[in-house]
């Protein structure tokens, strides 16, 4: 047995009716030219024909014994692929909508933890010789950087290379090793060790929390902002139904800014979707006067092979109390800029710690049920990876776009995921479906947003945005 990391075990427990904690992609793919009628009956024949062989996906939590207390992988038995992989069909006319409308149902769906923790749709009936697959596994068996790195181990440049049936049927790189086949005196050297290196990453994680506490020359960033943060609609007991509202954006758009304001295009996108939320909230007449804060995960690379979650993070002021884009952009870059720099210092094991610490409140709260009552931390939370910078292909069909759909926390109604591929960049908004009515509103309003700080900059015509029209009440 494998026992689950700290943050790995913390997803696990925060596991309730309300609050499912899967992430899912999904992923739209072109037809080959020269697909034959039965394409995806015999592509999906195929998925269904190869073995699970790959961890996480040939796992499944073990939560007897010690493991009630510390959670642990084991082989699974007899893993019943029909229950993993399912075949679905959109009804007419298969547009956006209709993709859409399945989708909120699949990822509203927990998953059975007494079974390995992964699900996998073909969708066909899109539209334009278009097919999707809609692939959710849980946060404690992979981050989204480890499922784009699966996903782009499974997919390949190559349009005529054939590709294993799923991420679950690769073939794994290495064992993982355990520390019961080592020798007792490498246990202990290893041991003191690690309680060492706990030291100084404790006394290292002090240090540099000093330095985010301390803003003379920002005082709206850092550490500090998260206790200035206001309650929104954001911040509202959740329900286990989910609404899903996705863009797709040509990153051409975003260098072009990046080279004019010198912010990168991670601080872009934040600001893109502070545009989107302000013009939303002012719709809704419900703008707080302090600025919304964001938490931004970063995720860590792995050199272990491992799944799991590598990730460490910071909040962020998002300055939507500033009608400027220009000012958003510069206010979001001096924070990250300065955030960044601090974080490179650490090592991984202070990176650890400052997780967890960060963490905790979110898994107290949510564990006894009080999260939503408390004051919010953070207002959402706004993660920015890197899927693929090549077009990669899934036997001859090529993939156009990958969605991602994210975790809520209770008290947290909105994630918005941003990733890139290609020379594409797609936007997914993950939103409680009581708490946050028309979220599809909010993000054409972040793309007009991206058209605002286009035309602030001088990169995009007036004529070219609808944003300058007065936000609208909507209708009862």
């Amino acid at each position: 047995m494998k026992r689950l990391s700290a943050m790995d075990g913390a997803f696990l427990r925060m596991e309730s009716p309300r609050t499912p904690m899967h992430v899912a992609g999904l992923l739209t793919f072109k037809l080959p030219e020269d697909a034959a009628p039965t394409y995806l009956r015999d592509l999906f024949a195929f998925m269904r024909s190869q073995a699970v062989t790959m961890p996480p996906f040939n796992a499944r939590i073990v939560r007897k014994g010690l493991s009630r207390l510390a959670p642990a992988w084991e082989d699974a038995p007899d893993i019943d692929i029909d229950y993993h992989l399912r075949h679905s069909a959109l009804p007419f006319p298969g547009g956006e909508r209709e993709l859409g409308v399945l989708v909120e149902r699949l990822h509203s769906h927990p998953m059975d933890l007494s079974r390995p923790l992964w699900e996998c749709h073909l969708i066909e009936g899109l539209e334009n010789r278009r097919f999707a697959v809609y692939l959710k596994a849980h946060h404690a068996a992979m981050d989204g950087m480890g499922a784009l790195t699966f996903i782009r181990n499974w997919l390949s440049p190559d349009p005529k290379f054939a590709n294993a049936a799923g991420p679950w049927a690769l073939s794994p790189k290495m064992k993982l090793k355990v520390d019961e086949d080592k020798p007792r005196a490498d246990l202990l050297r290893r041991t003191l060790e690690l309680a060492g290196g706990q030291l100084r990453s404790s006394s290292e994680l002090v240090r540099t929390l000093r330095k985010m506490s301390v803003q003379k020359d920002n005082p709206e960033g850092g550490l500090m902002s998260a206790l200035h943060t206001p309650r929104t609609v954001f911040n509202a007991a959740i329900t286990p139904q989910r609404r899903l509202a996705t863009q797709l954006y040509e990153l051409s758009r975003f260098k072009a800014l990046s080279a004019v304001t010198g912010a990168t295009v991670n601080d872009l996108s934040m600001a893109l979707c502070a545009g989107g939320i302000r013009r939303y909230l002012l719709e809704l007449d419900a703008l707080p006067e302090l600025p919304l804060v964001a938490s931004f995960p970063i995720g860590l690379p792995r050199t272990d092979g491992k799944s799991g979650n590598a990730v460490a993070g910071f909040v962020c002021p998002l300055a939507t109390n500033e009608a400027d884009p220009r000012r958003r952009v510069e206010l979001i870059n001096a924070v990250t800029t300065r955030t960044k720099a601090q974080m490179k210092e650490m090592s991984p094991a202070a990176l650890d710690k400052l997780t967890l610490l960060g963490m905790s409140p979110l898994i107290l709260g949510q564990m006894t049920g009080q999260l939503s009552k408390w004051p919010p931390f953070f207002n959402l939370v706004i993660s920015n990876v890197v899927g693929s910078r090549e077009k990669l292909y899934f036997r001859g069909a090529q993939m156009e776009a990958i969605y991602p759909i994210s975790v809520l926390f209770d008290g947290y109604a909105l994630n918005a995921t941003i990733v890139g591929y290609a020379d594409h960049i797609s936007l997914g908004y993950t939103g409680c479906r009581n708490a946050l009515p028309r979220l599809q509103r909010l993000a054409v309003y972040s793309g007009e947003a991206l058209v605002e700080m286009e035309q602030a900059y001088g990169l995009a015509s007036p004529a070219k945005t609808k944003a300058a029209r007065k936000p609208r009440k909507p209708k009862a």
